[in-house]
């Protein structure tokens, strides 16, 4: 696939992911559109999944494909919001992130959603 089509598809899928964020916790930024697998851009795949990572700026509700590469996210907040969103999230019927590593920007983080507090 060309990097413009990967962008274009992904684009579509991040963009349906960050409504679901929105709608949820009112406030949703789209993340990543594209991720690099095998030397080949790709579009974020079509899963949702949750999670929650902690960033430079407190907690943050996340939504992953099942590579753990972000396509919404939450704005940062306290972990008690974030962990209530991912909640929210998982509530809607989302399921839950398995790995415990998540690729945003170009940034790897770990999940923390089943940190004990």
């Amino acid at each position: 696939m060309q990097y413009f089509q990967a962008v274009q598809k992904g684009k579509q899928r991040a963009a349906k992911s960050q409504m679901k964020m929105f709608d949820l916790a009112g406030f949703s930024m789209l993340t990543l559109t594209t991720k690099k697998i095998d030397g080949s851009f790709q579009p974020v795949g079509e899963e949702e999944l949750a999670a929650v990572i902690n960033s430079p700026d407190g907690y943050v509700a996340i939504i992953v494909d099942n590579d753990g590469f972000t396509k919404a996210q939450s704005k940062a907040v306290e972990k008690e919001e974030a962990l209530s969103i991912f909640k929210k999230l998982r509530d809607s019927g989302m399921d839950e992130y398995p790995g415990k590593e998540i690729q945003i920007w170009s940034e790897s983080r770990p999940t923390i959603q089943n940190e004990d507090s």
